[in-house]
């Protein structure tokens, strides 16, 4: 079945992405043709892969921009080619799979992927994560400043303010604010956000993460039950929307 929604998938080249180098790496031939019509459509740089070794080899050689990687390949698996792409690489990796589980998707992340789209996918979806991803990768340095609607967090003086008036966080509401707002737009696993805020032997304590983001979101967001910026991914983690 193809990802792409015929709906969604509108076939006019966009401005701005001319030059950008996108290695999808899938073994299914009709979905890898489907994506490289669209990607090119748009102005992408389209290199294929149709296994786990084609893809490392294309990417130590070819050196794309992101990688768009289905999980399911013949010889070695996507899990392990996230492996060999983040022993040398930090380029974005967005995992295209049609395994629905959460543990999937969890272990893909914790491996180094940046984001996951589960098949079926609307094209419009998948340009908008490429578009996320790329921008992460050209905004440093960091900016000292992030702003949202209703807040701005300050990653220097470690700071957050509304409309100018400090907002008291305990510690730890902080540190996770703080790992969430350094990855905008990227899905962060529950697992990383456990380790980072609590530490090693807190893997499983996803209660916690819970107690913590209803605190953080009733006194950011302006409609904590609507929550707007820190968004939950169910089953996976969090994502941090400006």
């Amino acid at each position: 079945m193809t990802p792409l929604s015929p709906q969604q998938d509108h076939s006019v080249a966009t401005s701005g992405e001319s030059g950008t180098k996108v290695l999808v790496v899938d073994d299914d031939a009709a979905l890898l043709r489907a994506l490289t019509i669209s990607l090119t459509a748009r102005g992408y740089e389209v290199v294929g892969a149709r296994s786990g070794e084609e893809g490392l080899d294309r990417a130590a050689h070819r050196h794309p921009d992101i990688v768009l990687l289905d999980l399911g390949l013949p010889g070695i698996d996507g899990r392990e080619v996230i492996q060999g792409l983040r022993g040398w690489s930090s380029v974005p990796i967005i995992v295209l799979s049609a395994r629905h589980q959460s543990v999937s998707k969890v272990q893909a992340l914790d491996l180094g992927a940046d984001d996951y789209l589960t098949k079926p996918f609307g094209m419009d979806e998948l340009l908008a994560r490429l578009r996320a991803a790329l921008r992460r990768t050209v905004t440093e340095p960091e900016e000292p400043l992030v702003e949202a609607e209703g807040f701005t967090v300050d990653l220097v003086a470690k700071r957050v303010t509304r409309a100018g008036v400090d907002v008291h966080l305990t510690p730890k509401e902080w540190d996770i604010v703080e790992v969430l707002v350094r990855n905008p737009g990227r899905l962060v696993s529950q697992r990383q956000l456990l380790q980072d805020v609590w530490g090693p032997g807190y893997e499983t304590e996803t209660e916690y993460l819970r107690v913590l983001m209803g605190r953080v979101r009733r006194k950011l967001e302006l409609d904590h039950s609507r929550p707007r910026h820190f968004r939950t991914e169910p089953g996976m983690g969090y994502r941090f929307e400006p």
